[in-house]
Parts: C-alpha cells; structure tokens; sequence
C-alpha cells in the first residue's frame, strides 16, 4: 500500500459569544466588555507554528473558523490567521474559508471585510425565523435580521453560504417548522444545515429541560422538510447537511471521509495521521478548554505549549472510527478509502460487513448506508465495535 495521508484542514476555535444558548454544549464562554482579540490572535499564530512539523508538508484544502461566535472578532484579526494559516502550511488551489457568522446587526457590517480577508464561504447560524422561538432558543437576533444578514452577505460577495436551522423546538408544529424552512429557501442559501434540536449534557436545558414535541409530530416535520428540501433543489448528504450540486461543505466532508484536521484555539481537537514503519498510527490531540489558560500558555516554551492531551486511536477502534463518520454519508465512500485511511484491510471488517449487506442496511459495492440503514444508523455501528 503506498504511504500516503489524507487531505488536511484546519479547524480555528473562538470561544466567545455574547450570551451562552441554553442548548449549546460547545466550549463556548460569555464575553466580557473587552475581548483579547489581539493576544487571542497571537496565541493562535503560535499554536499554528507549533503544529507546522504535524502538517508533514501537507497544504490545508479547507479552514473552518467555529465558535463561539467567530464573527465576534474584527476582519482584520481573521485576515491575519488567514496569512498565518497560509504562511505556516500553504493553501491547495480552491481553499474553502468558512466562517460562522450570527445575523445580529453589528457583525453584519463585517462581511465586506471578511470577503476581503480571504472568507469564501458563510455559515450563518439562524436556527429559526420565528420570534417566541428565537426567544425560547436563547438567541439575540431576530427573524427580520437573519434576512437581512443573507441580503448583506451577497452584498459582500458571499455566493457560496450555509443557513443553519434548527427542528423539533419547544412548542414546535410541523406547520411552524415548514414555515421556517420556507423561509429559508427563499432566501436560496446553496448550503442548509437543518437539525433537530437535542438535549445535551451540561447545558441550561439539560438542567431544566423544556417541552419538546413527541415523536409522530417530529416524523412528521422530518417528511415535510425532507419534502421541501428536494423540491428546492437541495439534496441531503449527509444525516444533516442538505446541499446544491457541488456545493457540500468541503471541511465536514474532510471529516466524514476520516481525512485529517489540525485544531488550534481553546478546547480544539484535531486528528492526524502518520507512518511509522509501515504502519499508519492516527492521533487525537486537544488544546486546553478554557479561554484564560490558552491564553497563559502563550510563554510557555514547550513544543506543544497549548496542548492538553493527546491519545493513539487504537488498531482495534479504528473500525468504529471510521464507519461512525463514512455511514452518516447518503453516498457512503468507496471500500478502497477505509485501507487508505485506516491502514487497515477491507478483511479486517469483512465479516460485520457481509452481515449487514445480507439485512439490507448496507450497499453490495460501496460502504454506504441504504435507506434502511440510514433510519437505524445506531444499531448498525455497533457491530464494528472492537473488531
């Protein structure tokens, strides 16, 4: 098997929000009245030297600046990771820069700047249009602004953009969540990401958790905006990404397709491939969590200063690994990428393979759900647990 690596991205973490969502878990914190925008950045330049060696000269086909909220920080401060970005590890040819964005007023005068800074794509964090739902979600803008941000983003040059959307709200009716995708297709967004919301640990709603609607009308929000999806042209890829002809999120399908990723930033994860000596090993690592410590690490003068643990991916976990991200693809990959990306054999997960193809939950040829398959996704990945 030649000896070589998978596509490699970065992933660039802001922390910081102007108010914490009740249902979000991410290592988002609430930002105070004077954000260390500039010591912030020079931290993330230095975290970007340190993972250099961990690039093994591989170019970035992607960046994905995620929060927090990313667009908190002028264009100046994205502009100058970009060139560090760019300067640290190269750029292949047709580089997708996205940056999370909210609709709120203030930071949509930033998209002209963004643009300019070398964004090419927006994710534009909506999750509703309706008001007493925006209000149950925790969240700052309004529906009259989300619009008016996607107006301001084609303005700025913005063609290629994500509207993020959330299902199943409290109080929610099949009747409001078509209301909301309606919306949002109006508004011809080339990219949606449309979820159902989740109760997550260690969130307000987890602590009080609200009343979500019960499973028939969640089925039925599900066919409806399945429904309205295909016929706006959007059709999904994945379990929750929903897109135009060629116009999937090039850094999540890095992702699924078990490619590698480079975190830098408070609580940033990362993935990375290497041989040694004809052997793939595959590395998690992870940046301290909390905004102040990432920040204190910046003196430090060890090798990995910002780090705060790393782990080998086991042989015998890879399996799962691998099959957890490929299947939450409507195409799948083909079987020659699990030996590319694993290091291991196709014959090493032959048996849970032919098992499943006998029940109709995966492809003959391909490493891809069925329809079937994709409805009991969780009692299919089971059976390559510790192979």
């Amino acid at each position: 098997m030649a000896l070589s690596l998978p596509p490699l991205s970065l992933y660039v973490h802001i922390p910081w929000c102007v108010r914490k969502c009740p249902y979000c878990d991410f290592n988002s914190h609430k930002a105070g009245p004077d954000l260390p925008e500039q010591a912030y950045v020079q931290a993330l330049l230095r975290d970007m030297q340190d993972e250099t060696a961990r690039s093994q000269d591989r170019a970035l086909s992607s960046i994905f600046f995620g929060g927090g909220t990313p667009s908190l920080f002028s264009a100046q401060a994205i502009g100058d990771i970009i060139q560090g970005a760019e300067r640290h590890f190269g750029f292949e040819p047709n580089i997708e820069i996205t940056l999370e964005a909210n609709p709120g007023t203030a930071e949509q005068s930033r998209f002209h700047g963004y643009r300019a800074a070398g964004v090419n794509r927006l994710s534009i964090g909506v999750q509703s249009f309706n008001p007493q739902h925006l209000q149950h979600l925790g969240r700052i803008h309004s529906g009259r602004e989300a619009i008016d941000a996607v107006a301001m983003a084609r303005a700025a040059g913005f063609d290629n953009f994500n509207l993020d959307l959330m299902h199943g709200l409290p109080g929610q009716t099949p009747e409001d969540a078509g209301a909301d995708l309606t919306q949002a297709l109006d508004l011809a967004p080339n990219h949606l990401s449309w979820y159902q919301l989740t109760i997550e640990p260690n969130t307000e709603f987890f602590r009080r958790p609200p009343v979500l609607p019960v499973e028939d009308t969640l089925a039925d929000i599900q066919d409806l905006g399945c429904a309205l999806l295909s016929e706006n042209g959007l059709q999904q890829y994945e379990i929750s990404a929903y897109a135009k002809p060629n116009k999937e999120a090039a850094h999540n399908l890095n992702y699924w397709r078990f490619g590698d990723y480079i975190g830098i930033g408070a609580g940033a994860h990362g993935k990375l491939s290497r041989w040694v000596d004809n052997s793939l090993q595959i590395h998690r690592h992870w940046k301290t969590r909390l905004p102040e410590h990432y920040l204190k690490r910046t003196d430090n003068i060890a090798a990995q200063r910002f780090e705060a643990g790393t782990e080998l991916i086991e042989a015998q976990d890879l399996p799962l690994e691998f099959m957890m991200n490929a299947l939450r693809l409507n195409d799948g990959v083909e079987e020659s990428l699990f030996q590319q990306r694993t290091g291991l054999a196709i014959a090493t997960i032959a048996q849970p393979l032919q098992r499943l193809r006998e029940q109709g939950l995966v492809s003959a040829d391909r490493l891809q759900p069925t329809a079937l398959g994709s409805r009991y996704l969780n009692r299919l990945l089971p059976a390559f647990e510790a192979i």
